[in-house]
């Protein structure tokens, strides 16, 4: 259509001004539902202590009269190793396991009292719960502690997250 204009709309309106300079868009997470604004972040993978960090965690929440945000972190692996000249990459593994506790935490009787959600993640578990505790202004973490020789010379997750945490950290035992 050589020489031919498409004109513009007349209720047209201008949403930036052409002079001005571009701003940087800074990339965030979609907004959480503020339900669960100030609510309770639970660690929970299924096992035993996450099991006792859960209870706590809903009694802690219909407490306070707020939402359960319950963080089950993805299993993540190396893909390299790493040869001292740049870091490894980490692969997030498909993790069933969210699935099927998500189904149980569901059908739980338990949790009918308190409002909840169920939150996945991968990488590592102490910055994924203090994340999502930021991004939901959570009032506390809570976790179960880790028993045995692998949290003894690693270090636990409680333990570190209480380091690091930007809130408070409820270590259930």
């Amino acid at each position: 259509m050589a020489g031919h204009e498409i004109p513009e709309p007349a209720d047209r309106k201008q949403v930036a001004d052409p002079r001005s300079d571009p701003q940087p868009v800074t990339e965030s997470r979609p907004s959480c539902d503020p339900a669960f604004r100030h609510g309770v972040v639970v660690g929970f993978d299924g096992s035993t202590s996450s099991e006792r960090a859960l209870a706590y965690a809903i009694g802690m929440a219909c407490r306070l009269g707020s939402g359960l945000i319950i963080v089950h972190v993805a299993n993540r692996l190396p893909t390299t190793v790493w040869a001292g000249c740049e870091p490894p990459v980490f692969v997030d593994l498909p993790d069933h396991r969210t699935e099927v506790l998500g189904l149980e935490l569901a059908c739980a009787d338990y949790l009918a009292e308190v409002p909840w959600v169920l939150v996945e993640r991968g990488g590592d578990i102490c910055h994924e719960l203090e994340e999502v505790g930021r991004e939901y202004s959570a009032d506390a973490i809570v976790v179960g502690s880790t028993h045995g020789i692998v949290g003894r010379l690693f270090g636990s997750v409680a333990g570190r997250l209480a380091r690091r945490a930007q809130r408070p950290v409820i270590v259930i035992p």
